[in-house]
């Protein structure tokens, strides 16, 4: 008898991706042990990622191409676009692809594994990074998850994150719901994280790597090794963007009357101060956490508070 595999729609957010898709597109079509259907958004783009990726999906009935929808000036709100257009009913799981990495032949057969015999709705993984001078790295986002991270950090990689199709369309519904205010995150696998876990989904952080994450300048959000990630991190902090988006995070998951979230969500010098005290709930990896305690109190003592 045949054997029926795993159906995974694969949403795939392109812009001006003409030096690596393709190798990415055969990477998700060469996927062991499920039925992949991709769809391509395209943030209009000036290399001719539009033509190349049409001509592609007709030569592959697998792989559609979404009709022009808006200028999204980034990942987060292509792939808000397509949650929002595509039909999940008829697939089992849903997977998130950017255009420049290169997947693993078994990632898709591996997390659908982890979720099922975990009986969790939502997974992700550690990647590579890979530079073109040859580099490699591994990020680890792996560590046991805490009570409160999901509304300070994401999960690792958006491009590693595969959903049972019950969570996508639980999902759709608060998006939708809440679309306009939706604009303004950033980081769709942060609020992604946030969603399933404010709403008691179980997800799996894999520390087996499933992909070779790209590292190039066009990354709009890459690898954090060195010196520069840690300066860069620190700025995005003290400019209030990382603050803001925390309560925009909290307010998106119906958060803002929980009683740990009310102790800290103004954000002021002395909320902050206390907030500094439950990093150990707040963020996962050793460092971060003394990363979490000592940005509060920087915050907190010079006056860079959320706008």
């Amino acid at each position: 008898m045949p054997v029926n595999n795993p159906k995974v729609a694969v949403l795939l957010a392109a812009f001006n991706g003409m030096q690596w898709i393709e190798e990415q597109l055969d990477s998700i079509l060469g996927q062991s042990g499920v039925d992949v259907t991709v769809h391509i958004s395209i943030d209009p783009s000036s290399d001719g990622t539009e033509r190349w990726c049409l001509d592609y999906a007709a030569k592959h009935p697998c792989v559609s191409v979404l009709p022009y929808a808006d200028v999204f000036g980034g990942a987060s709100r292509n792939f808000f676009r397509l949650i929002r257009d595509v039909a999940v009913d008829k697939f089992d799981y849903v997977a998130f692809a950017d255009q420049d990495d290169v997947w693993y032949a078994d990632k898709l057969e591996r997390a659908i594994r982890e979720i099922r015999s975990r009986k969790v709705s939502a997974y992700s993984s550690n990647v590579v990074a890979f530079w073109p001078d040859g580099r490699r790295h591994l990020l680890d986002k792996a560590q046991p998850q805490t009570a409160w991270d999901f509304l300070f950090e994401a999960a690792g990689p958006g491009c590693t994150y595969v959903f049972t199709c019950e969570l996508v369309k639980s999902l759709k519904v608060s998006m939708l719901a809440n679309w306009s205010e939706l604009q303004r995150v950033s980081l769709h696998d942060w609020y992604f994280y946030a969603f399933a876990r404010s709403r008691k989904y179980k997800w799996f952080i894999d520390a087996r790597p499933s992909m070779n994450y790209r590292q190039h300048e066009r990354n709009q959000v890459g690898a954090n090794t060195g010196v520069a990630s840690l300066m860069s991190r620190y700025k995005t902090i003290h400019d209030g963007w990382w603050f803001s988006q925390v309560r925009l995070i909290a307010r998106l998951s119906d958060l803002e009357q929980d009683s740990f979230v009310r102790q800290w969500l103004s954000l002021r010098r002395w909320q902050l101060v206390k907030l500094s005290f439950t990093a150990r709930q707040c963020r996962r990896r050793g460092r971060d956490k003394l990363f979490f305690f000592c940005i509060c109190w920087a915050a907190a003592l010079i006056g860079s508070e959320a706008r």
